[in-house]
């Protein structure tokens, strides 16, 4: 009985003859590109599941000299606000038929930042998409001179081409507004890392709205955006009767109450707190926290639109506008109540 020869796998060639179509079209449809008839696709998509053919990626990349691949460097740590950035990038690149290889670095090494961007341009990666955490690492951002699309998701008074964020300044204005409009006069503020992006806005927009209303300023406590931190600082912080707390996330804000509750110190009762970012469990603590909502997804769906762009124009490096943030009002915070004077 004669041996059966395996079945050769079909080709775009095979696929051109079988749609009456040029090999070149096969490759626009496959491509995604612009200017194919409706009718061509759907003959060339006809085509294709009939012969079962599945195009290599490395040939696709050869032709286009695109790997549809986008690298993604983001913080080690895996904090709330950047973990939900870098997932939601991976489901709109995933939408868009793009993979991602996602890099950690170090928090705040520039040095490493520099060494991950040069090992996925080496793999020959479409574009770049950056998580900056960390002040220095968003300056290294700024210097840099790419031949492909670059985006970076980071805090920043001074806007850029290649920079998306959501407005932690004006978030940190609301949260405080909220605090004084309650009739708090003594606002303080646990901020996050000295170094952070997201910090430094929110302990500006902090400290702007105290100016802009005559109210006093003390020095920031500074944590690390741990829960821990949020706790320690806590266990001695100075607090008085209607004094107001800003803490510069939710995890701290979670620390914070914990450790006023061993103190005997009641939330809202003595004292009004307001977190940041809105976490999952936020609406659970106990009181449920007032806070200031991130909107993650749309941040990582902005940066992969702004990669698209720039992967279809030669000079798509316009600044955007800070996606908004909202303030969720919940238990934590309460009006001032007015001192009743003791008869003598």
């Amino acid at each position: 009985m004669a041996k059966q020869e395996p079945q050769r796998a079909a080709n775009i060639f095979d696929v051109a003859r079988l749609a009456g179509v040029s090999h070149q079209t096969v490759s626009r449809v496959l491509n995604g590109l612009p200017n194919v008839r409706p009718a061509t696709q759907e003959r060339v998509e006809k085509a294709m599941a009939q012969l079962r053919y599945s195009p290599s990626p490395a040939a696709r990349a050869l032709v286009t000299r695109r790997t549809r691949t986008i690298g993604l460097i983001t913080p080690a740590a895996v904090d709330f606000g950047p973990a939900s950035i870098a997932v939601h990038f991976n489901l709109a690149a995933r939408a868009a038929r793009y993979s991602v290889d996602t890099v950690s670095t170090v928090d705040g090494d520039p040095a490493a930042v520099r060494a991950s961007i040069e090992a996925l341009l080496r793999q020959r990666v479409d574009a770049l998409a950056i998580v900056v955490a960390d002040l220095a690492v968003l300056e290294l951002v700024r210097g840099l001179d790419l031949a492909i699309p670059m985006v970076a998701a980071a805090s920043a008074a001074r806007r850029g081409p290649h920079l998306v964020s959501i407005d932690q300044y004006r978030g940190a204005r609301a949260a405080v507004r909220h605090l004084a409009e309650l009739g708090h006069t003594r606002i303080i503020h646990i901020a996050g890392p000295v170094k952070a992006a997201d910090a430094a806005e929110r302990v500006r927009g902090w400290k702007d709205e105290l100016i802009e209303r005559g109210l006093s300023i003390a020095e920031p406590d500074y944590g690390d955006w741990t829960a821990a931190s949020g706790y320690s600082i806590g266990v001695d912080l100075d607090v008085q009767p209607g004094t107001g707390i800003f803490v510069g996330n939710d995890q701290m804000a979670i620390g914070l109450l914990s450790a006023l509750r061993r103190r005997g110190i009641r939330v809202p009762d003595d004292v009004s707190i307001v977190g940041f970012d809105d976490i999952p469990e936020a609406g659970y603590l106990d009181p449920p926290l007032t806070t200031v909502r991130q909107d993650f997804e749309a941040l990582g769906k902005m940066m992969m639109q702004k990669i698209l762009v720039g992967l279809e124009e030669s000079d798509a490096g316009t600044s955007d506008t800070p996606l908004p943030t909202e303030l969720v009002e919940r238990s934590s915070t309460k009006p001032v109540e007015p001192r009743v004077a003791k008869r003598a």
